[in-house]
């Protein structure tokens, strides 16, 4: 396995810029997660290129949890519809119904400033060989019911296509975005217990309360919220100053390179999924594994490193999960990880997605304790990365695993919904986190 950018300095430019617009958001994966194959590629190839990275093409579970109260904890994986959760439209939405659905449009690199960016760069952006689509949208971040999250203001129409299949697909959901709803990650949702029926509180420059459109994740790592650029503006969100594109036959170590010198200077430019040739194959994936990442740019977690690191996650054992929690009485699966690092002296970033870009692929066969484990969990993105935990060693794994549960210690579960395994490095961690000098 080979993966295409080979420069580290390069890619910890690219993703330590991007932490300066969309960084540290809990729960969901961030703003370097994980996309799906290119259109084209059947069965056969697909199953072969997963199962030699280590990666199940289904989607599971949280896994580890019980089967029943008192039970011997359990690897199966429960299969859950790939389809997002809506509720009905209001009727005042007939008119706002958004356009058909034709094709999908992989969503490979996203560019981010912190203004709105010149308008002559999307009709540029879009003469780039490779790319194949590309869409403006309002990039910011707001709270819902308290909670910081990065909101995207979008054409439901125009972003729709970008979306996740599943989340895509439907219909509803978009209508409701368009009427002026808000559409949150099915994360967010179900994990923060909000409720299809009642509006949410968002907080930015002015505070409204949105009635949900949906649970729906867009399978663009860290967002958490959509809404219309209507809304968008209502809220306060810069105008047009992120573009989504979509480019799945181009190399991306020389199509950001491109981009990159397209841009206004300070505009952040960060591939949204991994890329890797196996053979003659292309392949791109919702895998873990750092961009560049190989065993030559460690060096990696320090002996006493990794013992303070795997000391202060046993301690939280029996702590309550909490939807955004980062410690250190309550926490999430990524916020867990982050927190136990802290106490090590290692700079991590926030989410999950991002907790997978920090060091290269480990095989199974070659764990050790203190890589990280990654799942695909979310049904509505199923190449999205959204569950993180740490492996301890004689098959177990310690993680945060969801609302009702507490930390806790089971059998690693390397089944359906497995995404790879990471073995950390502090330099490249620290990149990710958005640590310039990392």
């Amino acid at each position: 396995m080979r993966f295409l950018a080979r420069r580290l300095l390069a890619v910890m430019t690219i993703t330590a810029g991007l932490g300066l617009f969309l960084t540290g958001m809990p729960g969901q994966p961030g703003l370097a997660a994980a996309g799906v194959l290119p259109v084209g590629y059947g069965s056969v190839t697909k199953t072969t290129a997963f199962r030699a990275m280590n990666i199940s093409g289904q989607v599971g579970a949280i896994p580890g949890t019980r089967a029943t109260a008192g039970s011997r904890r359990t690897n199966a994986s429960r299969p859950v519809p790939a389809r997002a959760v809506v509720t009905n439209p209001p009727r005042s939405a007939a008119s706002s119904r958004p356009g058909r659905l034709s094709h999908l449009h992989q969503a490979d690199v996203l560019l981010v400033g912190q203004k709105s960016l010149p308008a002559g760069l999307i009709k540029r952006v879009r003469h780039v060989r490779g790319v194949a689509a590309a869409v403006p949208v309002d990039a910011g971040r707001v709270k819902v019911n308290g909670v910081f999250v990065n909101v995207l203001g979008v054409n439901p129409t125009a972003f729709r296509p970008f979306a996740a299949g599943p989340t895509a697909r439907s219909a509803t959901l978009w209508q409701n975005v368009a009427a002026g709803g808000i559409a949150v990650s099915y994360t967010m949702g179900h994990q923060d217990r909000l409720k299809l029926t009642k509006p949410v509180r968002v907080d930015a420059a002015r505070t409204v309360r949105l009635p949900v459109a949906g649970f729906g994740t867009v399978g663009i790592g860290g967002v958490d919220a959509v809404v219309s650029r209507t809304v968008a503006r209502n809220l306060g969100l810069p105008s047009a100053n992120a573009i989504v594109l979509s480019a799945p036959k181009a190399r991306l170590d020389k199509l950001l390179s491109k981009l990159k010198k397209l841009t206004p200077a300070g505009t952040a430019v960060a591939p949204l999924v991994t890329q890797v040739i196996m053979g003659s194959v292309t392949v791109t994936s919702g895998a873990a594994g750092a961009i560049g990442g190989t065993t030559g740019q460690g060096p990696g977690l320090a002996v006493s490193q990794i013992a303070r690191f795997l000391a202060a996650a046993e301690s939280r054992i029996g702590l309550p999960y909490v939807w955004g929690g980062a410690g250190p009485d309550q926490f999430d699966c990524s916020g867990l990880v982050q927190w136990s690092m802290r106490q090590a002296g290692i700079l991590m970033p926030r989410v999950a997605a991002d907790q997978a870009r920090t060091g290269p692929l480990v095989p199974v066969s070659a764990l050790r304790p203190g890589d990280l484990l990654f799942y695909h969990t979310d049904p509505t993105a199923p190449h999205y990365i959204s569950h993180v935990a740490i492996y301890l060693g004689n098959d177990e794994m310690l993680q945060a695993p969801q609302p009702g549960l507490n930390v806790e210690v089971v059998r690693a579960d390397f089944g359906a919904g497995f995404a790879g395994a990471v073995r950390v490095y502090p330099r490249i961690a620290a990149a990710v986190a958005g640590n310039p000098a990392g």
